[in-house]
Parts: C-alpha cells; structure tokens; sequence
C-alpha cells in the first residue's frame, strides 16, 4: 500500500479501484514499481495508479512500466489512458511517454479528496486526462 499512496494518497480512493484492475510489480533486484490498469469500456485502458520506489525514481522504470503495459495490451485495446493532477511533476513525464491531453474533470480533486493535494508548491484542483494509442 505504501507505494501505491506515493501516487495516490488517500488510501480510500485507492481502494475503490484495486479489486477492479490488474496490478503489475516491477522487480528489478528488489521492488522498483508499480502500476494498476482498469477496464474503461470501450476499447479504453486506465492506468488508476503508477510509482516508482523515491529512490529510483528518474531511472525509467515508470516508462518501462508504461511500454510494457502499452505492449501487453496491444491489440486488445485501442487506447491507454491516465488521469492526474494538473502537475509541473507529472504532465510532462506523460507527454514523454507518449500520451496528449485528451479532457478533464473540473474540481476532481476538491470533490474526492478529503484534504488538499499540493505537488511542487500547486494545489491540484482538476484532473488532466491524457490518451495515447496503443
């Protein structure tokens, strides 16, 4: 659960879509990863949550997570998808994997959280979905 709450930190709304999802670990000499990918219907594949281990973090495994789910699922999906926070941390680490800005969710963070969410010094407010053909 500990890293599951690096990339969403209210341990309820993790809950909500765990049982849902197909849960992948990247062993690498010891845990480095994690990521969680949901069924959105319609040709669409979520990933619900991905992080890497603070320590290795910029060393590529959330992008070796990425590929490896955009190739398992090739063929079977058209689309893998991913939600966030409006983020100078994450957008562009996205966007270099691959995904474009696609539609958000006004106040998402306001109206599901129970407290405010800050990265880099900015309080998350609505959430970005960003889509990439797989």
């Amino acid at each position: 659960m500990s890293l599951l709450l690096l990339a969403d930190e209210q341990e309820d709304m993790v809950e909500k879509y765990l049982d849902k999802g197909a849960m992948y670990v990247l062993e690498d000499d010891g845990i480095k990863g994690e990521c969680v990918v949901t069924d959105e219907g319609n040709g669409v594949l979520e990933i619900k949550n991905i992080a890497t281990s603070p320590e290795f973090q910029g060393k590529g495994y959330g992008k070796f997570l990425i590929d490896f789910i955009a190739d398992k699922y090739a063929g079977i999906y058209t689309t893998l998808q991913v939600g966030t926070g409006d983020s100078p941390l994450t957008i562009p680490f996205y966007e270099k994997c691959g995904f474009k800005r696609h539609h958000l969710i006004k106040n998402f963070f306001l109206d599901n959280y129970d407290h405010p969410i800050f990265e880099e010094g900015v309080q998350l407010i609505d959430m970005v979905y960003l889509r990439k053909n797989i």
